[in-house]
């Protein structure tokens, strides 16, 4: 959906769209996603199917790597896919390898499709949104609007559906992963930091389409975005601070280290610490207790400290940057100390119910 040039709050917004396609009546619904995953073909089906009431006798797809294995495989179907088929008993349906000329009809669904959302997109005059539920509902529109000429031909699909399950499959896989001796994870072919405290132990993911969930002791721990491709990182300074800073020697040659300067008032305190004389190692251990500092405190305190000793060309440590925002706090607290607040005379609203037949009122 790329070409289509949608924004969300002037930003970019590059996203997929799942497409469900009834073949006789051509009724339709999509979903949006953002990677051809599992996740993803889990979650817009179901909400295809809960959707339009009902479970058709087959579903056919592409050969997504997702739900088909690959041609020479013994086996037709992943064993997510085949478990989400007997959970609606449906049989699925695959085209064959490299004939794109199959499943025409949905194939010209999506071509049609596009092409009504690119006409709607020029007629509103702009094709920014102020959030993604705004675009959602802007799609669900434009899906009512299309199928609204569709509801002879749905009316006899829909006599034939069989009737939806008790509850709706989870959308999400389940994976286990142990806690690096870093304070990292690896998930689908990517890294994530967690707690140091959990170094060691093994925790289980749960893998929804747009975030996941690091579970440990049967308890969510944390929830994080799922990041999409493969060989991405997120890691976030407050995980691995107190791990990295008994090894300052790691810092320089560490693998994420620009996920460890979280504003570039912080990178710009470390090179300073550096061009002053400070050895990697000296600059290391005293911009990792900085750090350590920003983790336990406040990071913007911290931020705003920093950016007041570096305009001053002042010397950059963690005593210094505590004496910044120990100076910081007194000066709000006498800020707060010298306020003075007016009292209100209330007296004013009695004339209201006091003043005579024919006399002005005062504004108040």
């Amino acid at each position: 959906m790329e070409s289509l040039g949608v924004t969300i709050a002037g930003c970019r917004f590059d996203h997929l769209l799942y497409h469900f396609v009834l073949a006789y009546s051509n009724w339709e619904t999509g979903t949006i996603c953002f990677s051809e995953s599992f996740d993803s073909l889990s979650e817009g089906l179901q909400n295809a199917l809960w959707e339009l009431g009902g479970v058709p006798a087959e579903h056919c797809t592409d050969r997504l790597s997702a739900a088909v294995h690959k041609i020479h495989s013994l086996v037709e179907f992943t064993p997510h896919y085949s478990a989400l088929l007997g959970h609606y008993r449906v049989v699925g349906k695959k085209t064959n390898a490299e004939s794109p000329h199959e499943n025409g009809d949905i194939k010209q669904r999506h071509f049609r499709f596009k092409r009504a959302l690119d006409q709607e997109l020029m007629l509103r005059g702009s094709r920014d949104f102020e959030s993604r539920q705004t675009y959602a509902e802007f799609l669900r529109h434009l899906f009512r609007r299309l199928n609204a000429g569709r509801a002879g031909r749905l009316a006899e699909e829909l006599a034939v559906l069989r009737s939806l399950p008790a509850r709706r499959l989870e959308a999400m896989k389940r994976e286990r992963a142990r806690v690096s001796v870093a304070s990292t994870i690896r998930v689908n072919h990517n890294t994530y930091s967690v707690n140091s405290r959990l170094i060691g132990e093994h925790v289980e993911i749960h893998l929804h389409s747009e975030h996941l969930d690091v579970c440990y002791g049967g308890q969510n721990v944390e929830t994080k975005p799922r990041l999409r491709g493969e060989n991405g990182h997120l890691i976030q300074y407050r995980h691995i601070i107190d791990w990295l800073v008994k090894k300052p020697c790691a810092f320089e040659n560490y693998r994420y280290r620009d996920a460890l300067f979280p504003t570039h008032r912080f990178r710009m305190a470390y090179d300073h610490m550096k061009e002053h004389g400070a050895t990697e190692r000296s600059a290391a251990k005293s911009y990792l207790a900085i750090l350590q500092l920003a983790a336990h405190t406040s990071e913007g305190a911290v931020d705003r400290a920093l950016e007041r000793l570096l305009a001053h060309a002042r010397a950059v440590s963690v005593e210094t940057v505590s004496e910044e925002i120990a100076s910081e706090d007194a000066d709000h607290h006498t800020m707060r100390r010298d306020a003075v607040i007016i009292p209100v005379d209330l007296s004013v609203y009695d004339r209201l119910l006091t003043v005579s037949a024919g006399e002005e009122v005062a504004s108040v």
